[in-house]
């Protein structure tokens, strides 16, 4: 109700200022009224014009009047101006004939409309350049020879080839590939060919993971190739996931690709180029994926110039890196790609801290505009005999494409309680939600199955329909036969057909005993918790201060700013000490910020919207009452065990050379060698993450040397330049300066040799094939960055952290500032290792999540909790015991266990533990367990 969504929709112009903005917008004709098109699909059924459908990147096609994919939202037909044979010539005419519902209108005509807004947020995304001017690479001239976007067609379930891998040039035969090649950095890191020479930050992951599900997709194994320059996988869990992409026998080559040719003899693709050492080399491939870069498109561009925002060379948004998502232009902010190339994680943390970028000016605005969403009355059902509705997704083929939907809908249909089946090819989009209100009402069900994916991440949306219905959002139960079914059995067609009506059938034996459950209101306490005084605690207090509500910021050093303190310069040159200063002033000049330092978290209680935190310091303790807790408690470099660092006087860490730098010590006057070695410590078993900030940081800092004397050689010892997004060009401009670089492996490490007043640095260049050795008067090591114990806070707020230690976000792209616990989020290091600005949108994205609770008067608590029947509480405290959420506690007076709603997260290890069958965890009850198990077990 408070989103308006304006489809073919684009902005002309913005006038005003922050707070009082006037945007003009200019609409144009859908030539389909959308309250009228139902979306049946006749119209393009009869539609006679076919054009390439440029949604899947061309491998297929679609009709003049469309929907641009399965999902799209809202889910209504579009006719495309250009192509209409009535609209081009006034010929045919056939969709308005078809229409049931008489939603076509030829005489549609553009609208203007104007918006008075506070502030403005650009997201404009990206597009992936276009490889048909690259002659070598031969795109356009053999249909197998596609973009990596092409291949996420290729692969998807909604794509051309239903997600069959099969190859472009064959679909008549369906010939699958045998071998394929990724080709890296087409259009990134190349001035040359395409003019572009940033990196695009996500390529090597997203040819990773495709040749992954490649070999997932295909019948018979399949020889995977990925030829790159360095693979930049630099993010969470990534260097994880390229490991297990190896030992699965995906095969990496670093190498630059000469040219790829159509062989007009074997039928197949010739790939020319040399390898790291040097020699020529040609192999034959059946299908070449070449991994596109990205870049801002020609309308991106034309916007944000017509506002007069500052654009950089590339033609992204110019931020820095204090305020990475404010533009130029007060007022107007920006996420995504468009401020630079970046992944869907970095990207969705963006966006919310564009939002609180945007809201923070107009926090005495709130809730004057917003609109009550009006939700039906529930139905009382309790009291009915059930009348179930099961909903199977086809999931395009992602379920589907295994398992016989039909033959599970007529299954289903036979099962006692059923009244009403119903198939859907995507059972979570809007129109199917829409549908399903509509048959959940006509019908009079008060029972609903819904057989698709994970209700961990559909389940919320779907009670929401329900909702939206006029049910109990409770009397819902979802059989998961996707990741428990298709996903697993996906060579056993038969078998996971029969498993997906096991697992049916169980689901409605439970849902047959669903009962209501109710949810109650207590209310939020409207002040947030930050733990943690460095750059990410400081931006997320203050940011929650900006919009109205008091915080306590609780450091457990006696002064703020944390590693900021010991940085130098943000790798685009920007003095860090003056930024942390003003920081830190900003915060204790804040009327609205308590700042504890010296202090710890002792221990918490409560829940969302209402916590209680004891903090103690020196000198006293407190307790701290807050609706929402925000843990930056950043990271700490390593201490290196090898290359001689402790034993010599000329080894250092990078945070040890910035110091010098900040010191302006005589030693780096007089260095005329300096080596630097990456990946100390890191990217190894024991370590297996990359720390993301250390080349960039070795690059920086070799590139001060080169400043203060162009004479001093300065050589970095490299695993793979990880320079990623923009900072390309910092790694361009070292190579240009002299600075050298030789590439090593864990096999061929460097060996150090401590001398009198120098190192003997000895290492292999892989180019000339020899041993060569360097006399460095400075040896920097890019340690490590290690996760600080946060052990006692984990346990305190019931969170958690992964193997290395870093704290674990609730969705690694949907929750990314989210902790599994309501209520308490993440920003900064704690989180994973990032740069100083990365760091600062994400504080500011978990001020913006926080809010959604502190903007609340009230939360609901309840519903799927466990209750404990006093009669069979035999009062032995077991379930205390194994409760992770202290939601169980005994009444001294009855000698029995009781709940608290509140607490309680429905987890279920009391009901396990008890041998009475005291506790009973609604939603799950031994009832409707005891039908289940029965319900499997039924032949």
């Amino acid at each position: 109700m408070n989103i308006e969504l304006l489809t073919l929709t684009e902005v002309t112009a913005i006038s005003g200022q922050e707070g009082d903005i006037t945007a003009t917008l200019v609409q144009h004709p859908r030539y389909v009224d959308t309250d009228k098109c139902i979306a049946c699909g006749l119209c393009a059924e009869k539609c006679p014009k076919k054009v390439p459908d440029e949604y899947n990147e061309g491998l297929g096609k679609r009709k003049a009047i469309y929907v641009p994919y399965s999902q799209a939202v809202p889910l209504k037909y579009t006719i495309d101006p250009n192509n209409c044979l009535y609209l081009t010539k006034e010929r045919c005419g056939l969709c308005e004939t078809v229409c049931p519902s008489h939603a076509i209108n030829y005489l549609d005509q553009k609208k203007e409309i104007t918006l008075n807004v506070g502030s403005v947020v650009l997201s404009t995304g990206f597009k992936s350049f276009d490889p048909s001017g690259l002659d070598h690479l031969s795109f356009g001239k053999h249909p197998d020879i596609v973009t990596s976007m092409g291949f996420e067609r290729v692969l998807s379930a909604t794509g051309p080839q239903g997600g069959h891998l099969v190859l472009p040039s064959d679909k008549k035969h369906k010939k699958e590939p045998k071998k394929i090649a990724w080709l890296q950095c087409v259009g990134s890191r190349d001035e040359n060919r395409s003019k572009n020479s940033y990196c695009s930050s996500v390529c090597c992951m997203y040819a990773v993971k495709q040749s992954v599900m490649a070999m997932d997709h295909s019948k018979a194994p399949l020889d995977c190739a990925i030829f790159y320059m360095d693979m930049r996988t630099q993010g969470k869990d990534f260097d994880t996931y390229l490991e297990k992409a190896k030992d699965n026998g995906v095969r990496f080559v670093r190498s630059r690709v000469h040219t790829v040719m159509p062989d007009p003899h074997k039928g197949n693709l010739v790939m020319t180029y040399v390898d790291e050492l040097g020699a020529l080399k040609t192999e034959y491939f059946d299908m070449v994926v070449l991994s596109t870069g990205l870049e801002i498109s020609a309308d991106s561009f034309a916007l944000a110039t017509g506002m007069g925002i500052e654009l950089d060379a590339s033609n992204f948004i110019n931020t820095n890196s204090f305020n990475p998502v404010s533009t130029s232009m007060p007022g107007i902010y920006a996420c995504g790609v468009f401020t630079g190339p970046k992944d869907i994680p970095q990207s969705v943390m963006e966006a919310s801290a564009a939002a609180a970028a945007a809201t923070e000016g107009l926090a005495v605005s709130r809730n004057t505009l917003t609109k009550a969403v009006v939700k039906p009355k529930e139905r009382e059902v309790a009291e009915d005999a059930p009348k179930i509705g099961v909903f199977v997704c086809n999931c395009g083929t992602n379920i589907g494409g295994i398992v016989d939907i039909p033959a599970v809908a007529a299954y289903a249909a036979e099962l006692p309680g059923v009244v009403y089946v119903e198939e859907n090819l995507f059972t979570c989009s809007q129109d199917t939600q829409d549908k399903m209100v509509e048959v959940i009402r006509n019908k009079g069900l008060n029972r609903i199955v819904v057989a698709a994916c994970t209700p961990k991440t559909h389940e919320e949306l779907f009670r929401e329909t329900l909702i939206d219905a006029g049910l109990n959002k409770y009397l819902i139960e979802m059989a998961n036969i996707r990741n428990q079914d298709s996903w697993v059995h996906s060579d056993e067609p038969e078998k996971a057909t029969t498993k997906a009506k096991d697992l049916v059938r169980m689901a409605v034996a439970k849902a047959f005993r669903l009962a209501p459950l109710f949810e109650t209101q207590l209310p939020v306490s409207p002040s947030a918790l930050v733990v943690g005084g460095g750059i990410a605690g400081m931006t997320a207090a203050l940011s929650l201060s900006r919009q109205g509500y008091p915080v306590t910021l609780v450091e457990k050093n006696q002064h703020m700013g944390g590693n900021g303190r010991q940085l130098c310069k943000t790798w685009k040159n920007e003095e860090i000490a003056p930024f942390v200063k003003g920081l830190i002033a900003d915060i204790e000049a804040d009327g609205q910020i308590q700042t504890l330092l010296g202090a710890t978290v002792e221990s918490v209680e409560g829940f969302v919207g209402n916590f209680k935190t004891t903090v103690t310091s020196v000198d006293k303790t407190q307790l701290i009452d807050h609706g929402v807790a925000l843990i930056a408690t950043g990271a700490v470099e390593s201490k290196p065990t090898e290359y001689a660092y402790g034993q010599h006087k000329a080894v250092m860490t990078l945070l040890e050379l910035d110091a010098l730098f900040m010191e302006k010590d005589t030693r780096l006057e007089k260095a005329m060698e300096v080596v630097f070695i990456q990946c100390v410590g890191s990217r190894d078993k024991e370590h297996p993450y990359c720390s993301k900030v250390c080349c960039t940081h070795a690059i920086k800092s070799a590139m001060a040397f080169k400043k203060k004397n162009p004479d001093t050689g300065v050589y970095v010892l490299y695993r793979d330049i990880r320079t990623y997004g923009q900072r390309e060009t910092l790694y361009r401009e070292a190579r240009k300066a002299g600075i050298l670089f030789f590439q090593y492996d864990l096999d061929s490490k460097p060996v150090v040799t401590p001398g009198e007043n120098r190192v003997s640095v000895e290492f292999t260049d892989t180019i000339l094939g020899r041993r060569l050795c360097v006399d460095a008067d400075i040896l920097c090591l890019s340690a490590r960055i290690d996760a600080r114990d946060n052990t006692h806070l984990s346990q305190a707020f019931k969170v958690t952290a992964d193997s290395a230690g870093w704290l674990l976000e609730a969705h690694q792209k949907l929750r990314p500032v989210d902790f599994a616990t309501d209520g308490v989020f993440l920003c900064g290091m704690s989180h994973y290792p990032k740069p100083v600005d990365e760091s600062i949108a994400q504080a500011k994205a978990a001020a913006a999540r926080a809010l959604t609770v502190l903007s609340r008067n009230s939360i609901n608590v309840g519903g799927i909790v466990a209750q404990i029947d006093p009669e069979r509480c035999a009062g032995c405290g077991g379930c205390v015991e194994v409760c992770s959420y202290n939601a169980i506690t005994m009444d001294p007076e009855r000698e029995v266990a009781v709940v608290n709603d509140a607490l309680c997260k429905g987890c279920g290890a009391c009901a396990a533990t008890c041998p009475s069958e005291a506790p009973s965890l609604m939603g799950f009850n031994n009832d409707q367990l005891y039908a289940q198990i029965k319900s499997a077990l039924a032949v």
